[in-house]
């Protein structure tokens, strides 16, 4: 992978795991639902698209809060 290189990414998001969640997750919606939010892209697939637009700006990391309790922690 030569675009976006792996310094700029770090440079929105400062974990490898925290981008490669992100990028997953965006990849997967890219694939079924669409919904791009750049006007080009310079690659073709989906992963390289969502790490695209976390180097554009586009996509970050939203802020868990952690006094929300899920069905499956009770």
């Amino acid at each position: 992978m030569l675009y976006p290189s792996v310094d700029q990414l770090k440079n929105k998001i400062d974990s490898k795991y925290s981008l490669v969640s992100v990028a997953s997750k965006r990849a997967r919606q890219l694939q079924e639902e669409g919904g791009e939010r750049l006007t080009s892209y310079v690659s073709a697939k989906q992963v390289g698209r969502a790490l695209e637009e976390v180097a554009a700006g586009e996509l970050a990391i939203e802020s868990s809060n952690e006094n929300i309790v899920y069905e499956d922690e009770v």
